[in-house]
């Protein structure tokens, strides 16, 4: 168990966990910052978490849902005030509402993490300010202390699987709900780097090109939020894909916060009824990479089952190793 202390102060209305870990500050750091990482220990073990959305940078958000045995699902989310990579961040806490807007009606918290290195490896220090003694005993009578010493319970295994998040793993689809996808990737190239690479229209058409045989005359991009976006494929005359038609995508930006997120509607050229609205969150990592993760969401089940089955994901690992061969070389 990596908790060494847990103290309540009823006067200051704060709960203090110290844990102690056998891995650098920086390997710590990436499980909270990875979305596929912290959500295998966010929660205890009866209640797994995932995560929808995880923009570690001050003004982003966290949004998750753990799901308990019998089908029950407590919503969560988490609103970052400050990050000081890889040694501090502070986030509001609270209950959410399946729309992953904040529950009113229920207690929210500020929560510090700090992080330290040891001669044995790493310490996180986080504590809880509570707004009032009553909110202090409900949390702490709900389990509060109880669920964070399962959870860091469980962060060791997480710890030790270092392989499962190097980079060279390729791009991984997970499903997450039925109507929603993530694709996540580690891209050899800093988070400038691969954010330029969605943004500069002439870089965008030598790697955004899915298959073989495939070229992108058009890439017209949004610049700013509300403005359209439109992007065309056509085969090479000749290459495999040829007599393929030609298609593409039109859509709208909807939210931007360079160089770490944006959100996008999506919907494929002359076809009828609702797109897809994907969010798209690079997160720095210690080898230098970036943690490129694109959640989709779809209008349907159908939908998302008939576009995953299209081969989406491998169409998807060869644009993104073309883009990591573009800036390597940068």
């Amino acid at each position: 168990m990596p908790i060494t202390s847990v103290s309540k102060d009823p006067e200051a209305l704060t709960m203090t966990v110290t844990a102690d870990f056998a891995v650098p500050v920086q390997r710590l750091w990436d499980a909270y910052a990875d979305p596929r990482q912290i959500e295998r220990f966010w929660g205890p073990p009866v209640y797994p978490a995932t995560f929808l959305r995880h923009d570690m940078a001050a003004g982003g958000r966290s949004q998750y849902e753990m799901h308990g045995p019998d089908g029950d699902v407590s919503a969560g989310y988490w609103e970052f005030l400050a990050v000081d990579a890889p040694r501090s961040f502070e986030v509001v806490d609270g209950f959410a509402l399946p729309d992953g807007s904040p529950n009113t009606e229920m207690p929210h918290m500020r929560m510090t993490f700090d992080f330290s290195e040891t001669p044995d490896g790493s310490r996180l220090v986080t504590t809880t300010y509570f707004n009032s003694a009553d909110e202090l005993e409900q949390l702490i009578g709900m389990g509060m202390e109880e669920g964070m010493r399962q959870a860091m319970g469980q962060i060791d295994a997480v710890l030790e699987d270092l392989e499962a998040f190097a980079a060279g793993r390729g791009t991984v689809s997970q499903i997450l709900s039925d109507t929603q996808v993530r694709v996540s990737r580690v891209i050899r190239g800093t988070v400038e780097q691969v954010w330029r690479a969605h943004h500069e229209p002439e870089l965008m058409k030598r790697w955004l090109l899915g298959p073989e045989g495939w070229t992108m005359p058009t890439a017209e991009i949004a610049q700013a939020v509300g403005d359209p976006y439109r992007y065309e494929w056509a085969p090479v005359p000749g290459g495999p894909a040829d007599g393929a038609p030609p298609f593409g995508f039109e859509g709208e930006l909807l939210a931007s916060e360079p160089p770490y997120r944006e959100v996008t509607s999506e919907r494929m050229i002359g076809m009828e009824g609702p797109g897809t609205t994907n969010e798209l969150t690079l997160t720095a990592r210690e080898d230098g990479g970036t943690l490129l993760t694109l959640v989709i969401t779809y209008p349907s089940l159908e939908l998302r089952d008939m576009i995953l089955g299209t081969g989406m994901t491998d169409g998807m690992e060869t644009s993104y190793a073309r883009l990591e061969a573009e800036l390597v070389g940068v």
